[in-house]
């Protein structure tokens, strides 16, 4: 109906998918297609995702840099080693979908979905040629933002650096004031009034931002099953039959 982004097309594609085996790569063929069978082949060594990594980057610096930024945003959402040689160029088993079935929020990232369903990543390195016609739609501004969405959108990371800030800033005002109170004991000098405020505010600062940090870990959770992420994933099942009473059984190959 209108351009939701590149995500949210490739997440209706993948919806869509009818074969066993699903290959995204960029219109733009900076990626030949004729790398897809070594995905292919990677795949059938047993991984259900497997990237194609640029051999070497082709855009400039900024852009390199807003890249190398957006997959360190990916790895602490991922949770996985190969987060940073994601690239649009992967091949995957289609039956992973069914991990995120239920998935409907506006901010879609296809590489932490695709983490919902399984940890077997691979990734080998692609062939990457100059862009030959046009300019790539992802700028700087936009890799940025696609970042932040990822790390607010599927992590609970900026919670807890809060978290965090918040301790250090209560050991340091705690640390403030020995000092303050020790030095007033030994030479009996101080600025008047001054040190013991500036260690009160600095307690009372990380004791807020602590207990901000508590609060935003249960809105994380809630915001979390808000997201209808699956208890598990069945990659299989098969139905037997037992040899004495008849009664048929089901087997079940699930990731968890």
């Amino acid at each position: 109906m209108r351009n939701y982004g590149q995500h949210g097309a490739l997440l209706c594609g993948i919806r869509a998918a009818r074969y066993e085996v699903v290959v995204t790569i960029d219109d733009d063929l900076q990626t030949p297609p004729e790398e897809i069978p070594k995905l292919l082949a990677e795949i059938e060594m047993g991984f259900d995702v497997v990237y194609g990594t640029p051999q070497k980057e082709s855009h400039g610096f900024l852009r390199n840099l807003a890249s190398k930024f957006t997959k360190i945003a990916l790895q602490s959402t991922m949770g996985v080693e190969t987060a940073r040689k994601v690239s649009a160029f992967r091949a995957f088993r289609t039956e992973l979908r069914e991990a995120f079935a239920n998935y409907d929020g506006p901010f879609v990232s296809i590489d932490v979905l695709l983490t919902w369903g399984t940890r077997k990543f691979s990734a080998l390195a692609v062939r990457n040629d100059k862009r030959a016609v046009g300019v790539s739609n992802y700028t700087l501004g936009k890799l940025v933002s696609h970042a932040i969405n990822m790390i607010t959108g599927f992590s609970t990371l900026p919670l807890q650096i809060a978290s965090i800030t918040g301790f250090l800033f209560t050991f340091f005002g705690l640390g403030v004031l020995l000092y303050v109170i020790g030095r007033y004991l030994l030479n009996g000098s101080a600025v008047p009034g001054f040190p013991f405020l500036a260690s009160v505010i600095a307690i009372f600062s990380g004791a807020q931002l602590f207990t901000l940090g508590i609060m935003g870990e249960y809105l994380a959770r809630m915001h979390f099953r808000m997201m209808s992420r699956p208890s598990y994933s069945i990659r299989s099942m098969t139905e037997k039959q037992n040899e004495g009473g008849g009664i048929q059984q089901s087997t079940y190959a699930a990731r968890i």
